[in-house]
């Protein structure tokens, strides 16, 4: 018995650490690791999941539309996924206890875009159901090692700061510690996109030394995300810690990369609309334009259409365009913007479209093998809601993988020390 016992034990450390060594390129494709189970809530097409890897094993997803989990479902199945308001799931639907609860509640009532609801907004507020079930996990001694909430910088400063705080003090009285740090997509993939993630770890998980800061970093803790901490008082003060993690590696992507010749979801427009996108443009974007043709290369524009005021406060609808090969950030209609255009150039000749469903799923950092909607504006909405890929990766391998995989070994040797055949017994 007290052979099986260590038996048991070795062959979980032994996957521990064979998870932790760098892949081997001839290597078959990676298993789940010990530890590395979780929850996807408000899960989209799964690209939380996408980003994890592999090794994390979903045990239960979690969305409220029907076409988004249509597209979860064809890229992950639908073992796992349950469909329904969060409102309605139940703690008894949850199985399994997790390392990791992933959670990217709706951001338009918390956007610059949105109409400044905040957390008490019909959608930003789903929020609060969602936080009963880890509540009643809690309580059930169920309680996630790590919680990672996801959404847009706005909540750092929505009602004044006040938004920000509440999930401060909800997950303080919940006994979590937590930092918050902005990861901007633009270090990962050519697209605009910070976003802010609230990351907590549950009193008595141990944090490695190496993963926390004395104070904040520039890169990853900017002036409104400190400003934000500075308003925290009693024990969200005393709980929060300030997450320490490398540069972002180099990007090796150019937006003009990922352009598509002959993209299938939508068509090149006519002259005549080119034409039109053009007198859209005030002087210094059709500036930009002409120094592009001048170029003679091959330059990929994208171009937003905004309304600005004008002579007299007069609005106006203006066409703006971009060269730095960067996308602007996807964002859906819904939040109260428009879809993102390309304009390619070469010489004199100019030619303008949608940006179509692949190449905004680029932009997110999938993989072509993802299976996009075959409706544009549905494969639109999918992305403009969606996490870029490899940020939710930097994430998991720096932080979250660190955190649960030093954890693991130490409750396993704890549940040894307290088995009957153990040197204190």
């Amino acid at each position: 018995m007290k052979e099986d016992l260590f038996a048991d034990l070795n062959n979980i450390t032994d996957k521990v650490l064979a998870y932790k060594r760098k892949p081997d390129a001839n290597a078959s494709a990676p298993t789940a690791a010990p530890g590395l189970a979780f929850y996807e809530f408000f899960a989209g097409g799964g690209m939380a999941r996408a980003g994890l890897g592999a090794r994390w094993t979903c045990l239960f997803a979690n969305d409220f539309d029907f076409k988004k989990a249509a597209a979860y479902k064809e890229n992950w199945g639908d073992a796992t996924l349950h469909t329904k308001d969060v409102r309605k799931v139940e703690v008894s639907e949850l199985p399994g206890k997790p390392g990791l609860v992933w959670a990217s509640f709706p951001c338009q009532d918390l956007s610059l875009a949105g109409m400044g609801a905040g957390l008490k907004g019909d959608r930003s507020g789903t929020f609060w159901p969602f936080w009963e079930l880890v509540k009643k996990l809690v309580a059930k001694r169920r309680a996630p090692r790590m919680i990672v909430l996801e959404n847009v910088c706005g909540m750092l400063t929505s009602h004044g700061g006040k938004d920000f705080t509440a999930i401060a003090d909800a997950l303080s009285e919940a006994g979590y510690r937590f930092g918050a740090l902005v990861a901007d997509a633009i270090d990962f993939v050519p697209q605009s996109r910070p976003r802010l993630f609230i990351i907590a770890v549950a009193k008595g998980v141990n944090v490695p030394a190496e993963l926390l800061g004395v104070d904040g970093s520039m890169h990853w803790h900017p002036k409104a995300l400190q400003l934000a901490q500075l308003r925290l008082t009693g024990k969200a003060k005393e709980n929060w810690l300030w997450w320490k993690l490398p540069a972002p590696p180099r990007r090796n992507t150019r937006f003009a990369d990922l352009v598509e010749d002959n993209p299938t979801s939508v068509t090149w427009h006519t002259i005549a609309e080119t034409e039109k996108l053009l007198d859209m443009m005030s002087e210094g974007n059709l500036y930009k334009v002409v120094a592009a043709k001048r170029s003679n290369q091959r330059l990929v524009g994208a171009v937003y259409k905004r309304t600005r005021l004008e002579d007299e406060g007069k609005k106006v609808q203006r066409a703006e365009i971009r060269f730095d090969d960067v996308a602007g950030c996807l964002r859906t209609s819904s939040g109260g913007s428009s879809r993102q255009l390309i304009m390619v150039i070469k010489g004199s000749e100019v030619r303008s479209r949608l940006l179509s469903s692949r190449e905004a799923a680029r932009l997110m950092g999938l993989p072509d093998e993802y299976k996009l909607p075959k409706s544009y504006n549905e494969a639109y909405h999918l992305m403009g809601d969606g996490l870029v890929v490899p940020v939710v990766r930097f994430l998991a391998e720096n932080l979250l993988e660190p955190i649960l995989l030093s954890n693991l070994m130490e409750a396993d040797l704890t549940d040894v020390s307290s088995h009957p055949l153990s040197a204190k017994h």
